[in-house]
């Protein structure tokens, strides 16, 4: 199995306050970071976990998938079972209507694998309950396909039921097996749709360290231990700009350009990219893979702030003698999509960095990735209120709920200099059942999320205006958070709910009112 070898950053020549600078950035940016793994010149120099996740948090990587079916297709393909130049419609002659649209018959695996579809999005979104794969190739399609870059999703998940046709195997357990010296982990698994193909879009999940592997895989093309495991000419054609993104691209990290289920970024680099800020970003000219996963579904431009950290906080502390295809820091131009992007360089920054005590400097780089948590809200750990609500129950007179309580304990006296972590717990009546979840006060609490089972983060801190706000941040199959903010007047409760997740969560929206009973 692949071994991934560990050392300093100062080890590859890179500081070790840029790492610790570039995580600093992002949390005073409340980017919510689930974990960072950087590997430089083959080397791990940054494993943290932002608790309470951990190694072994298994986490759904959306559209990372999409590059995992574009090596499944690469493998069928070196295996003879398929060209990329094949008609899709000959695989799917069940699902193919009669009066099949001649845009649909022309579109090609490759044109699949290249988002150049003849639809301009989703198909089996206009309605879930319907055979997602032959939603494919019933939509009424919007232009030729090869022609244009559309997002289609549905377009990776037809080609993971090919690859699953093909194969006679569940897609993950095809490319485990085929890639058994990559060293995926057994607990890692592909999402379902309705009617039994594996989610090939968006439904891995796996840990922080099976997708470092995948980038590695990918960044090593696919030679591992000697061992060729896919022709490294695919995976050059699958990292390459193929197709134009600027004019639908969101952000400036995905105007670059695309491959095959596979995005070219900054710096001549390439992305697996996974909504929510879960990504693999390989940047070959500095020989360094940044893995992330975290949850930015609720920041404007949060991608794009992991981006701008690494590119901005890491890659001009790079040591260029070593890395003589990187390019030259000059502050007067600014990041583009090529191979001669330039950096803005802070020398008086780097010799500040230079100038640290190296064992003083590697002592806090030891304790700053080990101590890492998810992100809390702003606010005070204990109000006068609590006293006087906690343990009350409130009848809820909307909806499905029937009652709530909620148990927040005044904080204990300290008296070691140390604040003492306290959890809460919410209480309620849902269609006849009752449920909880428990937060810590101040600190992300491992939690279930009610209703769901899913694994979360909970925490939760009285706000200026004397609310209660608790946030559970859902790391599990699915990721997003649920926000509940509670207001308090004598015996009345007023309860607000939003969620933010694609598809799920719904009971947690809106607003309760309540009365103490």
């Amino acid at each position: 199995m692949l071994t991934i070898e560990r050392a300093t950053p100062e080890e590859t020549g890179i500081p070790l306050e840029c790492i610790i600078q570039m995580m600093e950035r992002l949390e005073r940016r409340q980017i919510p970071m689930h974990s960072l793994l950087i590997m430089h010149r083959d080397r791990l120099i940054c494993e943290s976990y932002y608790a309470p996740c951990r190694a072994d948090t298994l986490h759904r990587m959306f559209s990372i998938t999409k590059s995992f079916t574009a090596v499944a297709i690469g493998l069928l393909a070196d295996e003879g079972r398929l060209s990329l130049d094949d008609r899709i419609i000959d695989y799917f002659p069940e699902k193919v209507p009669a009066d099949v649209h001649p845009y649909i018959a022309e579109m090609t695996i490759r044109d699949m694998l290249m988002m150049r579809t003849c639809h301009e999005k989703t198909t089996y979104k206009l309605d879930m309950k319907r055979d997602w794969v032959e939603s494919f190739f019933t939509t009424p399609p919007t232009h030729p396909a090869g022609t244009l870059f559309h997002y289609d999703t549905s377009s990776a998940h037809t080609l993971c039921a090919l690859a699953e046709k093909l194969s006679g195997m569940d897609m993950l357990d095809y490319i485990k097996e085929k890639l058994a010296p990559v060293g995926f982990s057994e607990a890692s698994y592909l999402l379902k749709d309705p009617f039994g193909v594996s989610i090939g879009g968006s439904g891995l999940v796996a840990t922080s360290m099976d997708i470092l592997r995948f980038g590695l895989f990918l960044y090593r093309e696919g030679n591992i231990d000697g061992k060729q495991l896919l022709s490294a000419s695919y995976i050059r054609e699958a990292t390459s700009l193929l197709t134009a993104t600027a004019v639908t691209a969101p952000l400036p990290s995905e105007a670059c350009g695309y491959g095959m289920q596979i995005w070219r970024t900054q710096h001549n680099g390439y992305v697996c990219y996974g909504m929510g800020g879960q990504l693999i970003i390989v940047l070959p000219d500095y020989d360094l893979i940044c893995v992330t996963t975290a949850d930015t579904q609720d920041i404007n431009g949060g991608n794009q702030q992991i981006y701008d950290a690494l590119y901005e906080e890491v890659l001009p502390c790079i040591d260029r003698a070593k890395h003589p295809g990187a390019a030259l820091p000059d502050a007067a131009s600014a990041p583009g999509c090529g191979g001669k992007d330039v950096l803005p360089y802070a020398s008086a920054r780097s010799a500040q960095v230079s100038a640290a005590q190296p064992e003083e400097t590697t002592a806090r780089y030891r304790q700053f990735l080990a101590s890492r948590t998810l992100h809390v809200p702003a606010g005070a750990k204990d109000c006068p209120l609590a006293a006087q609500i906690s343990g009350k129950r409130y009848r809820i007179q909307e909806g499905d709920f029937s009652y709530l309580r909620i148990d927040i304990p005044t904080l204990p006296g300290n008296t070691a200099g140390e604040e003492a972590e306290t959890d809460g717990r919410i209480t309620f009546g849902y269609r006849g059942r009752e449920y909880a979840l428990d937060f810590g006060l101040g600190y992300p609490r491992a939690a279930v999320l009610p209703l769901y089972d899913l694994h979360c983060a909970a925490s939760g801190v009285w706000l200026a205006d004397g609310t209660l706000y608790v946030r559970a941040d859902v790391i599990d199959s699915c990721v997003g958070s649920v926000h509940f903010q509670f207001s308090f007047q004598g015996s009345r409760l007023t309860l607000f709910m939003r969620k933010r997740e694609e598809s799920l969560l719904e009971e947690f929206t809106g607003h309760l009112t309540g009365t103490v009973i």
